[in-house]
């Protein structure tokens, strides 16, 4: 099975590239992030003609999260628990039903900035109530994955310009910190344990000519339970996507499981 995220950017401004990436990438499952739109405006027969389910939880103009699976979903859940005052939406998930049971938690982690400010406090809570979530599934022995954007760049090696980032939301020892209490919590970083070389990247900014320096950070990870982990086979980043028309400024990342 096949499972990749990908950071649209806004479904209408992807809606001729996203169906060409799905048709050559042939992923069962795909959980996105910022498609930038209310759930009943998402375009979602163009995917359901391609034999995806299509699950969302959206919001106007901005944030937003899907599920496209070719495989039959239950247990459906939108919002990550633990403030009923927070309306974004940055979290949805689902049990995929192959060959065995897959918990896919799609998420679109808070940027944080400016920081410090309440911005970047609300990153931290969330980052905490995240870890309550993973702590459930993980204590329920469940094979997961926790896919999305998470606006963390683990470690040096992670960014082409470490240096510059030292003062930002996405890179701050607070951040990292959190971020590595997920991984102690028993999480595998799929891409890392595949290639544990620098520069590679699933982010390039938009201006100062990002993408043609290569000035790139990785950003957009999936996190595996032990059981999950144990089924891993080939993980990867579609770099080449972010060089076609139209890009997102991130690009799809993938893990095989079986």
């Amino acid at each position: 099975m096949k499972i990749a995220t990908f950071n649209i950017n806004g479904i209408k401004a992807r809606i001729e590239a996203l169906p060409v990436w799905l048709a050559e990438a042939t992923p069962e499952v795909v959980v996105l992030q910022e498609i930038k739109s209310v759930d009943e405006g998402f375009p979602a027969e163009i995917f359901e003609d391609m034999g995806y389910r299509v699950e969302t939880h959206g919001q106007k103009g901005f944030n937003g999260v899907a599920i496209l699976s070719r495989l039959p979903l239950e247990d459906i859940r939108r919002g990550l628990p633990g403030d009923d005052e927070d309306v974004q939406a940055r979290w949805i998930e689902a049990i995929v039903i192959g060959e065995r049971a897959l918990r896919v938690c799609g998420l679109y982690l808070p940027n944080g900035n400016p920081a410090p400010g309440p911005k970047y406090d609300y990153k931290l809570a969330w980052m905490a109530r995240m870890e309550a979530r993973v702590r459930k599934v993980i204590a329920a022995e469940e094979a997961a994955i926790f896919a999305g954007d998470y606006n963390v760049i683990p470690q040096p090696e992670d960014a082409a310009r470490p240096e510059v980032w030292t003062e930002d939301a996405l890179f701050l020892p607070q951040t990292r910190e959190a971020y590595r209490r997920l991984l102690n919590l028993g999480l595998t970083d799929a891409f890392r344990a595949r290639e544990p070389r620098p520069g590679h990247y699933s982010f390039w900014d938009y201006q100062a000519g990002a993408w043609e320096r290569n000035n790139g950070i990785r950003i957009d990870h999936l996190l595996l339970t032990p059981q999950a982990a144990d089924m891993l086979t080939a993980a990867g980043i579609d770099k080449e996507v972010r060089g076609r028309e139209k890009p997102s400024d991130h690009v799809p990342v993938w893990v095989e499981v079986g």
